[in-house]
């Protein structure tokens, strides 16, 4: 596995830094679809905002497929709705086409159906790579408990759950969700974590550091084994890695 930790002063470098990166990344790639999973979140919010308002003539929207690391079971028109936040401040500003959208039904009646649904829909579209579907780009977020996705850490069994989609509880809310499990998320060429904040530096640091606990914390296990994985961090965030 390749890795990269990139650090700047703030969040909004975060997000302009990053939508830059993915320009690169993208021209890189400069033929067929690219599938990339989305994050929730504010710094992923700030990214769609920079995406729509300076990338909306730059990317060829009409070759990226995008999907959902997880979402909560709300229809999409709730404020809660990763889908919704991303079509608000992204795709619905943006020339992308219809079939590239792909978002999880959170308001399905039958959650476990809508898992399985979602997971067929994955195999049909991405291509396989050693016998699972493989992601170009997979971006991340972390929470203060180090979270990802909805993979908490009283749900340690999701990084090896055979399921590509699963069901997740919010361990204090109780809020369903549905989520990618781990093996899929480690399967993407590419995997991106953008985590800022001051909050979160213990556990960056933890991950990072190799220190004590790295284990017991679900976006540790998220390494791309054949793949590459970038960490982009605001200061704040990485400031216990500079002790």
């Amino acid at each position: 596995m390749e890795s990269h930790i990139h650090i700047y002063s703030d969040g909004e470098t975060v997000a302009k830094s990053f939508a830059h990166w993915l320009e690169s990344w993208v021209a890189q790639h400069p033929e067929g679809p690219l599938h990339i999973a989305l994050s929730g979140g504010s710094t992923p919010k700030r990214l769609f905002q920079i995406l729509a308002e300076d990338y909306a003539e730059k990317l060829p929207w009409e070759r990226l497929h995008f999907w959902w690391g997880d979402e909560r079971c709300v229809p999409p028109t709730d404020e809660e709705s990763n889908y919704h936040m991303t079509k608000e401040t992204l795709i619905g500003k943006i020339s992308v086409p219809g079939e590239n959208i792909h978002r999880i039904m959170g308001e399905a009646d039958d959650i476990l159906a809508e898992a399985d649904r979602y997971a067929s829909e994955i195999k049909s579209a991405l291509p396989e790579v050693e016998g699972m579907p493989q992601f170009d780009l997979v971006m991340l977020g972390m929470g203060d408990d180090g979270h990802t996705a909805s993979i908490f850490p009283n749900s340690l069994f999701l990084l090896e759950e055979e399921q590509l989609v699963a069901k997740a509880t919010h361990p204090a809310s109780g809020q369903i969700r549905l989520t990618l499990t781990g093996n899929i998320l480690s399967h993407a060429k590419t995997v991106a974590f953008l985590v800022t904040g001051p909050r979160k530096a213990g556990r960056v640091a933890q991950i990072l550091g190799g220190r004590p606990g790295a284990r017991k914390l679900p976006a540790y296990h998220i390494k791309p084994k054949e793949g590459v994985l970038h960490w982009f961090l605001d200061g704040p965030a990485a400031s216990d890695l500079r002790g």
